[in-house]
């Protein structure tokens, strides 16, 4: 079966090569290489070789040098970087499982094929290695998306794609699972950040390298009526009492280990040598036995 083309890929990494030229708004990757720190804090292990997986600076390799969590740390670019392995995420270069440690930092929610990243990612990792990614989930920029449909509807007599569609917390644990790591977790960290206005928040995505990227979005520009009946739709529908508007952004947190022996495996039902009543402390029975009274 073949990926649907939700991207386009060497424009996705036209779009990054120009943020980074004209200085890399990094805010929201700041923030999650200082989570991803605390995360890694609770390992109680040092890792040897660890992959950083097309994280847009690199700042995350730099975090696991500076702190010593990696001995040794690869970086794979998806843009031209000094001291990097040029590649796509989507076709890792790696033969046999190497890495102790991969992360990917704000970089997966733009490929196509999110289910084979992370094959691809287990298949790079030895037995018991840790995978830890972030990337936007499904509520990024809402706001955004709601008020450039309106405005589209409204000037232009449809609709077309320009805000990228992304994950949902709920599926990206079944992914890690298909994916085959075990012990997969998932949590989510949802940032609101305020701006001037609407073409303030544009620059910044811009700076990001978060244009629209789409493979089937409308080649033509947007119409000037559209952007500014976007910006008008947004304060009016979503601006602050002080004339500022707020603009979400979802990072989701994935984890998972590549199986092994050692690892905490549930228990087979039936199995359990201790009632759970006894476990807990509490006594056993229907409900004639709850507390009465309020």
């Amino acid at each position: 079966m073949n990926t649907p083309l939700v991207f386009d890929r060497s424009l996705v990494r036209r779009r990054l090569a120009r943020a980074l030229n004209q200085g890399y708004a990094d805010f929201l990757l700041v923030r999650a290489v200082e989570d991803l720190e605390e995360r890694l804090s609770t390992v109680l292990r040092t890792f040897s070789l660890a992959l950083d997986v097309g994280t847009p600076t690199p700042i995350a390799a730099e975090m696991l040098r500076r702190t010593g969590r990696a001995e040794t740390v690869i970086r794979l670019a998806s843009v031209p970087e000094a001291g990097s392995i040029l590649g796509d995420e989507e076709r890792l270069p790696f033969s046999g499982a190497r890495f102790d440690l991969a992360v990917s930092l704000l970089s997966l929610h733009g490929v196509n094929d999110l289910p084979g990243a992370l094959i691809q990612i287990r298949h790079a990792l030895k037995a018991d290695g840790l995978f830890i990614g972030a990337l936007l989930g499904g509520s990024t920029l809402t706001e955004l998306r709601q008020s450039l449909t309106q405005a589209e509807a409204e000037i232009e007599g449809g609709v077309s794609p320009r805000v990228a569609p992304f994950a949902d917390l709920r599926d990206i644990g079944g992914l890690l699972q298909r994916a085959g790591f075990a012990l997969p977790v998932t949590d989510s960290d949802v940032v609101r950040v305020r701006y001037a206005n609407a073409f303030a928040l544009m620059q910044d995505l811009r700076r990001m390298g978060l244009t629209n990227a789409l493979h089937d979005r409308r080649k033509t520009p947007l119409r000037r009526a559209t952007l500014m009946r976007t910006a008008e739709i947004y304060a009016e529908r979503f601006g602050d009492a002080d004339g500022r508007i707020p603009a979400t952004f979802e990072i989701v947190w994935l984890s998972g280990w590549t199986p092994h022996e050692s690892q905490q495996k549930p228990l087979r039902p039936g199995s359990a040598k201790v009632r759970l009543a006894d476990a807990l402390g509490v006594k056993e029975g229907g409900p004639e036995d709850e507390p009465k009274g309020g």
